[in-house]
């Protein structure tokens, strides 16, 4: 057998659930999109829950549709389910192949190479929408809690987001983050790993009635990266992916640990 289907098949079945694909909802307005795992408004964590990540995600999301208009409730849920049936997941990397190299500013303009990280262990490369979307502030979080566990793996974080380094360095700060925040603007990094979408129109209408992605991107493109997720080995090869078209799914710290905890 394949050493690296091996060791997937391997971690698999250490964990608690399936594999995955998946995508999130805004403080202010609802994006819909995909993730590989194939497993709503506060912009922040309150430390020391013992409810795991997706489940206060789940309280989130119970959150939106208890008050939101059912026009946005439906319009958000066509989304996920147009990018889910998009082909995007299929499209995007997957496990057991290469990680794409790059090099982008962090959250005060120093130049960040994934090439340079790999060399010191393994990557959990991530992405989030952006500091408006409280299902990415949660996910961060829920990271910054357990990357005292990371480290202790020997694995770095980075966070991609397609926002401007003002706006990735305000999100750092919000979350008290303890790990690179680096700005993907044009999503030309998640173009290159198969995970960015279109916004509806419909949704991004819903947006725009109450903040503007132009402001926080640099771009009218209306582009959003999936909230995918990756465990890369430290020879560059991917032995973990979360993609899913509900961007209220993330990948679930705890799994991100027993991936390292297999490498």
């Amino acid at each position: 057998m394949n050493k690296s289907i091996f060791r997937y098949s391997l971690y698999l079945a250490l964990l608690w659930g399936p594999v995955y694909s998946g995508c999130g909802d805004s403080q202010k307005g609802e994006p819909t999109l995909p993730a590989t795992k194939t497993k709503g408004d506060d912009n922040s964590l309150s430390g020391g829950e013992a409810s795991g990540l997706q489940a206060r995600l789940d309280n989130k999301k119970a959150g939106f549709l208890a008050r939101a208009p059912q026009a946005k409730i439906d319009a958000y849920q066509r989304g996920v389910d147009e990018l889910a049936a998009s082909g995007i997941l299929r499209q995007a990397r997957q496990v057991g192949e290469r990680a794409v190299d790059f090099t982008l500013p962090d959250a005060v303009g120093d130049s960040v190479s994934l090439g340079n990280f790999l060399k010191q262990g393994p990557v959990i490369l991530t992405w989030y929408r952006g500091g408006w979307c409280p299902y990415c502030n949660l996910t961060l979080s829920a990271l910054q809690e357990y990357l005292p566990k990371f480290k202790a793996a020997g694995a770095t974080v980075l966070a991609l987001t397609p926002e401007l380094p003002d706006k990735s360095l305000d999100t750092r700060a919000k979350n008290a983050l303890e790990f690179e925040v680096l700005s993907d603007v044009g999503n030309a990094v998640a173009r290159q790993y198969g995970i960015v979408f279109t916004l509806p129109t419909e949704v991004s209408e819903f947006y725009r009635q109450n903040f503007s992605l132009l402001e926080y991107n640099g771009d009218a493109s209306d582009e959003l990266p999936l909230s995918a997720t990756y465990v890369i080995d430290r020879d560059g090869t991917i032995r973990y992916a979360f993609l899913d078209a509900d961007y209220r799914r993330r990948a679930e710290p705890e799994e991100l640990l027993a991936a390292l905890l297999h490498l």
